[in-house]
């Protein structure tokens, strides 16, 4: 296993690895895993694996979990990062991307952290694991812990949640509470709690989900050739995945694997832009939204608890965060499936729209390598989906009537 401290991000006091740990015990700050880059680097060459399938754990030896610590997978990772050719003709661009992670086992970028986190639960010897969810984590928690035979306790917001997911996290089992509040409310709970009940945490203030998402970005440049992305678009909720794609690609980068690394480029809905407002300000302190509001429910995130984090990352990658509103992402959502077959959930339509806007505002090099992140599947929520599409004509089962709903032979 490589060597690794879990440190915190603001004053550097380094915490104990044999015990669960969110936040710094000296400043309150966030944590993460800071791991030894050149001793990853060896470990991942020694054990060629370059040759291993596209995976989460191809890259174990850069993934702090001790080696006789059983993994806890359903083969996550190993996502498509698809050239968009009728988009780049649509929008202008030259070299356009989608890394599309709806297609992880439970249709989302959740599972890359799930897989790391729920393992080490096991490895702590944790019993009972929990999160707070708009519903992509709860789906993804709940299926990693039945597969690890772990209680699972989710809380939700009531009535804020897309069924798809719900249904999800139903099926797998677990205790589904849903809290008369909003998210960051549900997540105000569950840190309160762990102590207290004894439930191991898995929101991304967990810095060993962030270790199991980094590796989307090790993915990109090892898909790319070795390339790393000129300009990265990424949806923008409660911030986690946002530090980890940049904390991905600057190890990359570290370790010798790729040279440079891109400038990140933060997108959240304008119902629920805490972050976004901060850049507009030029602000250094977060004024969460009380009452958060966008169709894109798995960004609808009001205080984000990993906004120190995420506004870190994109300010050191040369990026910034920025809203756009739910007809923006909605339109993109229809681009993406209707020009590349790609179904994305709102939120994982995001990026494109943050791209278009950009476009628009003449922000972005359109000769840029440019890659955005669909975070999930759009049958996640299959209620916005058919609420802005052509509901099925009912016909006779007749040639006339097929023939004159069509307007005919086609030529």
């Amino acid at each position: 296993m490589v060597s690794y401290e879990i440190r915190c991000i603001e004053c550097g006091q380094v915490h104990e690895t044999d015990r669960p740990a969110y936040a710094c015990s000296s400043c309150g700050d966030l944590l993460e895993a800071v791991i030894d880059e050149d001793e990853a680097a060896q470990l991942l060459e020694e054990n060629e694996y370059d040759s291993r399938p596209l995976s989460v754990w191809r890259y174990r030896e850069a993934i702090p979990v001790e080696e006789e610590t059983r993994v806890v997978s359903l083969m996550e990772g190993g996502t498509p990062l698809i050239r968009c050719r009728r988009l780049e003709e649509e929008l202008g661009v030259k070299n356009l991307w989608i890394k599309f992670e709806g297609t992880n086992p439970t249709g989302s970028f959740k599972d890359r952290g799930m897989t790391v986190g729920v393992t080490k639960a096991l490895e702590l010897g944790m019993k009972v694991v929990t999160c707070a969810s708009t519903g992509n984590t709860s789906a993804s928690l709940a299926a990693y812990a039945a597969l690890a035979d772990l209680d699972c306790v989710v809380l939700i917001p009531e009535g804020k949640i897309a069924l798809g997911k719900l249904a999800q996290a139903m099926m797998h089992g677990a205790d589904v509470l849903a809290i008369k509040g909003n998210f960051d409310q549900a997540m105000d709970l569950v840190m309160r709690a762990s102590d207290d009940l004894g439930m191991y945490v898995l929101n991304s203030v967990n810095p060993f989900r962030i270790e199991g998402q980094k590796t989307a970005a090790y993915e990109i440049c090892d898909q790319l050739g070795g390339t790393t992305p000129e300009v990265l678009y990424i949806p923008v909720g409660n911030g986690g995945n946002s530090s980890a794609y940049w904390k991905g690609f600057k190890e990359y980068d570290t370790m010798d694997m790729v040279s440079g690394c891109p400038s990140i480029r933060g997108v959240q809905a304008d119902g629920a832009a805490p972050i976004a407002a901060m850049f507009e300000e030029n602000s250094t302190e977060l004024t969460p939204v009380e009452t958060p509001d966008t169709v894109a429910t798995a960004i609808r995130i009001g205080n984000p608890a990993n906004w120190t984090k995420t506004v870190r990352a994109l300010r050191e990658s040369g990026g910034a965060a920025f809203s756009v509103p739910d007809e923006e992402i909605l339109e993109a959502q229809k681009f993406m499936a209707r020009l590349e077959g790609i179904f994305p959930e709102p939120a994982g339509a995001a990026a494109l729209a943050g791209l278009m806007r950009d476009l628009e505002e003449d922000l972005v090099d359109r000769s840029s390598l440019i890659v955005c992140v669909s975070t999930g599947h759009g049958l996640k929520d299959p209620d916005t989906a058919i609420s802005q599409s052509v509901r099925p004509r009912a016909i006779d089962p007749t040639m006339e009537a097929l023939s004159r709903v069509l307007g005919g032979p086609k030529e």
